[in-house]
C-alpha cells in the first residue's frame, strides 16, 4: 500500500524525522489559506524568507518534471498556481501516457538547500535484512545512479538482531561527506526513520531529496512510504491513509473478493489458483512467444463467485484476446472448478478463446464437464499444452 507525501511526511515527523511545515489542500482557497498559516510561522524566523512550494499529490514519481511542482513567492500565487494544478492531468514517467487527475496539493514552506542527497530503507531480499541506501546524487532516479555510477551508492545493513546502531548512522552520513552538526542531524534522522520502519511495517522508507540547508541541518524534502499489505490488519491507522482513487479499479474489485490481481501489458489473462503457478504460467507463456495480460492468484478456496469476478476482471482489459484457466485441484475439487468455469463462462459471455488446464483430484471428471457444457472451451492435458494452445489461438484470432 502507498500513501501521499504529505501523509508520509506527518507519520516520519511522528518519530522525530525533520521535514519542512506545511499543509494538505483539496481547493485553491483551502492552499492560500495553508500558505497565510505558514506565513505566520516564518515571521517569527528572521532565516524564512517568503517562498512556498506547490506540490501535486499523486501516487508516482517525477511530479516537478511533470509540472506539478512549482515553487512561488507570494500567497497570490499560491493560490494561482494550486488553481492550475488542482485538476490538471499529471503525467510523469510513472504515470503512464494517460497521468492521472490531481484532486489535492501540499503547501509546504521553502527550504534553503545547500546539498541535496538520497536516503532509502528497504529489505533486501539478498540478506533478508533492514538495508540503508544512500547517495550523494540527492534528486535523481536511483535506478539511473545504480546504472552510471554504482559507486555512489552507500549501503549499511542492519543487523535485526540487535537493531539499528549510532554507528550505522553514522557510516551513512560520513559515507555521505557530512561534519560537524551535518552528521548529529543525519543520524537522528536516520535513527527515525528506522523506528517508523519498524514500528508502521513499512517496506520502503525513500527520502529523495534529502537535503542540508544552508544552517546544516538534515531534513527530508520529500518522503515516500510504502507498507506491508500482510501487515495491515494491525495497523488501522495505516489503512485509513489509503486513498483508492490513486490505485488500480480493477485491483480495487480483487482486494473486495480476496483476489490477488495485477494488470501488465500483453494479450493472454491468466486465471490461476497459487502465487508460485501462476507466475509459473505466466513463464510458461513468455516461453511460447505470447505475453501475459495479468497475474490473477483465486486462491485455494475458489467457488463459482469468485470464479466469475475472476473472468469479468480479465474481461475488463481491452487488450485481452485469450484466456488461459490453469488450476491445480487439490483443496478443491477439479469436478467442482469446472462446474464454477462453465457457470461463469457463461453468465459473463466470454467470446475469446478459453483454454483450461485442470490437475489433481477428480481431473476426469472436471474435464468431462468442461467438453460436454456446449461452450467453445479448448482443453489441455498439461500447462505447457495449455500455453501452446491459447497462444496459437491468439494469434489464429489475430
Amino acid at each position: 500500500m502507498n500513501i501521499h507525501e504529505y501523509q508520509a511526511k506527518a507519520l516520519l515527523a511522528g518519530f522525530g524525522v525533520a521535514v519542512p511545515r506545511g499543509g494538505v489542500a483539496y481547493t485553491a482557497p483551502e492552499a492560500e489559506q495553508v500558505a497565510k498559516d505558514l506565513a505566520k510561522e516564518m515571521q517569527g524566523d528572521p532565516a524564512k524568507e517568503p517562498v512556498w512550494v506547490v506540490k501535486a499529490q499523486i501516487h508516482a514519481g517525477g511530479r516537478g518534471k511533470g509540472g506539478g511542482v512549482k515553487i512561488v513567492k507570494s500567497i497570490d500565487d499560491v493560490l494561482d498556481t494550486a488553481g492550475q494544478i488542482l485538476g490538471m492531468q499529471l503525467i510523469t514517467h510513472q504515470t503512464g501516457p494517460d497521468g492521472k487527475e490531481v484532486k489535492r496539493v501540499y503547501i509546504e514552506e521553502g527550504c534553503d538547500i545547500a546539498r541535496e542527497l538520497y536516503l532509502s530503507m528497504l529489505i533486501d531480499r539478498a540478506s533478508s535484512r533492514v538495508t540503508i541506501m544512500a547517495s550523494t546524487e540527492g534528486g535523481m532516479d536511483i535506478e539511473e545512479v545504480a546504472a552510471k555510477t554504482p559507486e555512489k551508492i552507500i549501503m549499511e545493513v542492519i543487523d535485526p538482531a540487535i537493531g539499528i546502531q549510532g554507528f550505522n548512522a553514522r557510516n551513512i552520513a560520513f559515507g555521505l561527506g557530512l561534519e560537524g552538526k551535518q552528521v548529529a542531524s543525519a543520524v537522528k534522522l536516520i535513527m527515525g526513520i528506522y523506528k517508523a520502519f519498524n514500528a508502521l511495517d513499512a517496506s520502503l522508507v525513500e527520502i529523495n531529496p534529502l537535503v542540508v540547508t544552508g544552517a546544516g541541518d538534515v531534513m527530508a524534502l520529500d518522503a515516500k512510504m510504502n507498507f506491508d499489505d500482510s501487515a495491515l490488519f494491525r495497523q488501522k491507522d495505516i489503512s485509513e491513509l489509503r486513498d483508492e482513487d490513486e490505485e488500480d479499479p480493477a485491483e480495487l474489485e480483487a482486494a473486495r473478493h480476496e483476489l490477488n490481481y495485477i494488470k501488465l501489458d500483453g494479450n493472454i489473462g491468466c486465471m490461476v489458483n497459487g502465487a508460485g503457478l501462476a507466475m509459473s504460467t505466466m513463464d510458461i507463456i513468455k516461453l511460447n512467444g505470447g505475453d501475459p495480460a495479468n497475474f490473477l492468484d483465486v486462491g485455494g478456496g475458489a467457488t463459482k463467485e469468485r470464479v466469475t469476478t475472476a473472468f469479468k476482471l480479465i474481461l475488463s482489459d481491452p487488450n485481452v484476446k485469450g484466456i488461459l484457466v490453469n488450476i491445480f485441484g487439490g483443496i478443491m475439487r477439479c469436478d467442482v472448478i469446472a462446474e464454477g468455469v462453465v457457470a461463469a463462462a457463461k453468465e459473463v459471455s466470454i467470446d475469446i478463446p478459453l483454454v483450461v488446464r485442470l490437475e489433481g483430484t477428480n481431473v476426469d471428471l472436471g474435464k468431462e464437464i468442461l467438453s460436454q457444457s456446449g461452450l467453445e472451451i479448448v482443453s489441455a492435458d498439461d500447462l505447457g499444452d495449455a500455453a501452446e494452445k491459447v497462444v496459437a489461438a491468439v494469434r489464429e484470432a489475430g
